[in-house]
């Protein structure tokens, strides 16, 4: 397949045309889009890059096509991980979630901005210093150990250090207001232009992205030295993110070792790149500035690689005693919340529905050890206010009718709950 000025220009006009359409069609509006919304959206933009993806083998282009492919699932796999930092700066932002989907698509638009620059960039180095692949391994390397570490840290030290990098740093820095005013970026108060939370949010947003630029380029470098191919995979892996973000919420923290997996692939893409170094060497000081004689690892291979550690980290979080208990602790907050949310217009059947999801949810949650409920509860005294408001209100409304099983059950409930669970 022939890549010339043409083919750029009508790909680039392809991914601003889409950006465009997801500002002007789907956020212009404020709202949360439904989990039928994003399912058919995800769905366009996963089934548009993987066609996209055909096209090389429509042109008998099958090295490209394999190396777009690694590409895309790479980028992909860091990019829902970089939503779980989002998830931390919204979250310390107290973004109303009605707004979520707007700050999510600038992060998207801002990271696509960042990343073709560290592209062109990245590109061109490489043309006129081909030894850089050893830096970049050697980055990827110190990036996957930094990524362990992180893991390993608490919860606590986690959301501290993100606070204090983006959030703070913004909130000094700029003069604003605590409150949001729908979703202005500006507002004048008593005479003074001040800037809103969402506009601060953004801010942090867009130097997060450029920071997770440094381990989304060298990783997808490591997979293909053609710039378009570098330049598609991660555009497409960013198109639909929004979408997928509210599709997967509340699964996104059950991948509990995705960060694990992620360390894993950036890991083996450093070392491939490495190797790649050393089969095309011309250090002096290595091998007299001649080739060394390495096995180097082919792109198919680390295609199947990849997927293969996707899944094992997938299905590890999932089914493991850590993920289980995640989404127990997740289902009992979010159908008690639920159940208070229901109006006077709800029939009976959906009442006792949701009646029993909470029962069983709180039930199965009661019966964790406190070994999980102190590792995974973030905010204990918001969760237990959840699960005592919902029970407390099942509780006066089956007395109010007569229901002494229904009471007795919330009763319980309510008066295991202290101030923390």
């Amino acid at each position: 397949m022939e890549i010339n000025a043409l083919t750029w220009t009508i790909t680039i006009a392809v991914i601003v045309g889409l950006l465009l359409f997801d500002y002007f069609a789907h956020v212009r509006k404020a709202h949360t889009p439904t989990i039928k919304e994003a399912a058919i959206w995800s769905a366009i933009y996963v089934g548009i890059a993987l066609i996209f993806g055909l096209v090389f083998f429509v042109f008998g282009d099958t090295q490209h096509a394999i190396e777009y492919y690694a590409g895309y699932i790479t980028e992909k796999a860091l990019s829902v991980d970089n939503l779980f930092v989002f998830l931390v700066i919204m979250a310390s932002f107290q973004v109303p979630r009605e707004y979520q989907q707007k700050v999510l698509l600038f992060g998207i638009t801002f990271a696509l901005i960042s990343r073709t620059v560290f592209i062109l960039l990245g590109a061109a180095i490489i043309e006129l210093w081909s030894d850089v692949f050893y830096l970049f391994g050697i980055a990827l390397l110190l990036i996957a150990g930094q990524q362990l570490k992180g893991e390993l840290a608490s919860s606590e030290e986690k959301e501290d250090q993100a606070d204090n990098i983006m959030v703070r740093t913004a909130k000094r820095v700029l003069p604003s207001t605590d409150q949001y005013h729908e979703d202005k970026l500006f507002v004048r108060i008593n005479g003074k232009r001040l800037i809103t939370p969402m506009l601060l949010v953004m801010v942090a947003i867009g130097a997060t992205d450029v920071l997770f630029a440094f381990d989304s380029i060298p990783a997808i470098f490591g997979l293909t030295q053609e710039p378009y191919i570098v330049f598609t995979a991660t555009a497409f892996s960013l198109m639909g993110l929004r979408q997928l973000y509210f599709l997967i919420d509340g699964l996104l923290d059950r991948l509990v070792y995705l960060s694990y997996g992620l360390t894993a692939i950036l890991g083996f893409i450093g070392v491939k790149l490495i190797l790649h170094a050393l089969h095309e060497n011309n250090l002096f000081f290595i091998n007299g500035g001649s080739d060394v004689p390495v096995q180097t690892i082919p792109t198919h291979i680390s295609l199947m690689v990849i997927v293969a550690i996707l899944i094992v980290t997938v299905i590890a979080s999932l089914t493991s005693p850590k993920g289980k208990a995640l989404r127990t602790l997740q289902n009992a907050e979010k159908y008690a919340y639920r159940y208070t949310k229901l109006d006077e217009s709800a029939s009976a059947d959906e009442r006792r529905d949701a009646e029993a999801k909470m029962d069983r949810w709180t039930r199965e949650a009661e019966g964790l050890s406190q070994k999980w409920r102190d590792a995974l509860i973030d905010n204990k005294d918001r969760y237990s206010s959840i699960i005592r408001t919902a029970h407390e209100t099942r509780w006066a409304e089956a007395q109010s009718n007569g229901n002494g099983h229904d009471a007795n059950v919330s009763k319980e409930i309510v008066e295991k709950q202290g101030p923390t669970v």
